[in-house]
């Protein structure tokens, strides 16, 4: 089987679609399909005229009948494209969430990109989407005119977590309790509450990891290291930027408790990749994070909501018998957890039902 990926900018970057993208690719050549992964120059999703060039190019270049697996990020502002070309090829839309549900969009920004979002998906052949609440999500709001096939992300297995384990056990861990929180620094992954839950509990003994990467939105990332200094956690927070593969496994591991504060998440792959390591979590009910996040492993909150981040967060480092009891959930989910193979299986059957 041959087909193309095509993603918006840089196919190596480490956020989680395009992580989710790179994964698929992989187990799909390990199927035996032959993939050519495109990234388009120009912006997205809001797209430039850079942008259109690029995906029609890219398009216009493929044989009849080709397959086209186009990134929804990268499909959603360009319908006018997918529309010139998809009758010609056989395009597949990977939604990852609706874009006009991206946090800070204008309302004329949300009714555009409705508009044409709704219009490039009606020119793909199927949907794959990566959430069931995805999957509802396009359906709500209109956006798809077909059912969308459900290919949720896998997981690499990994070893569980030394605190996550002591936990379970019932043990005091000496020292500060060690908070993780695994999100690009942009305005949708919500670390601003987050800290501001943080400023609540300058009275317990933790320090906070976070994980990802500043440069996306420099502007907010200078924001929330204001924020952090302003409320007197600036020794207490390391900020650890973007990490490849092994930096990343050790910070969940040296980890005892994943914050997950998203306002919004088209599934949250952080949540498969803590409880891999038995980590339990503090999450927001932020998009997909309602389905996503099992309740025996986690304390759940409304997303945006300081005061009941920080009343989750000083509940579980209050409450020996709580810990102990999400640890054992997040260990025994560890078993559980679909693995990439598995997901490409899918992906390849959704893409050729």
């Amino acid at each position: 089987m041959k087909s193309v990926f095509i993603v918006p900018g840089d196919p190596a970057q480490r956020t989680g679609g395009y992580l989710y993208d790179a994964r698929i690719v992989a187990e799909l050549r390990r199927l035996g399909w032959t993939v050519d992964v495109v990234g388009l120059d120009g912006q997205f999703p809001l797209a430039c005229d850079t942008a259109r060039r690029a995906l029609d190019q890219c398009l216009a270049g493929l044989p009849d009948g080709a397959v086209a697996v186009i990134d929804g990020l990268a499909l959603g502002g360009l319908p006018d494209v997918a529309v010139a070309h998809g009758r010609r090829l056989e395009l597949i839309a990977l939604v990852h969430h609706p874009l006009a549900d991206e946090t800070g969009l204008a309302p004329a920004q949300v009714r555009q990109l409705l508009d044409s979002e709704r219009r490039a998906l009606a020119a793909c052949r199927r949907i794959i989407v990566t959430s069931r609440f995805t999957a509802r999500r396009l359906a709500e709001l209109e956006l798809a005119g077909t059912a969308s096939k459900v290919v949720e992300p896998g997981v690499d297995a990994a070893e569980p977590a030394p605190a996550a384990l002591a936990m379970a056990r019932g043990q005091t861990l000496p020292g500060p309790m060690g908070l993780v929180c695994v999100a690009s620094l942009t305005p949708r992954k919500g670390h601003a509450t987050l800290l501001q839950a943080l400023a609540q509990l300058s009275r317990s003994d933790w320090t906070l990891a976070l994980v990802g990467s500043e440069t996306r939105d420099r502007a907010h990332a200078e924001k929330l290291r204001q924020l952090a200094e302003s409320s007197g956690l600036g020794e207490r927070i390391h900020w650890l930027g973007e990490l490849d593969e092994d930096q990343l496994d050790r910070a969940y591991r040296s980890g005892s408790l994943c914050v997950v504060p998203s306002l919004y998440e088209g599934y949250g792959m952080v949540v498969s990749e803590a409880l891999a390591r038995g980590l339990p979590l503090v999450s927001t009910t932020g998009g997909a994070l309602a389905d996503t996040v099992p309740a025996d492993c986690a304390l759940k909150v409304a997303p945006g909501d300081a005061d009941a981040l920080a009343a989750a967060i000083a509940r579980f480092m209050d409450d020996a018998g709580l810990r102990a009891d999400l640890c054992r959930a997040a260990l025994d989910k560890r078993e559980q957890l679909p693995d990439w193979a598995a997901a490409g299986r899918a992906f390849a059957g959704a893409v050729r039902p």
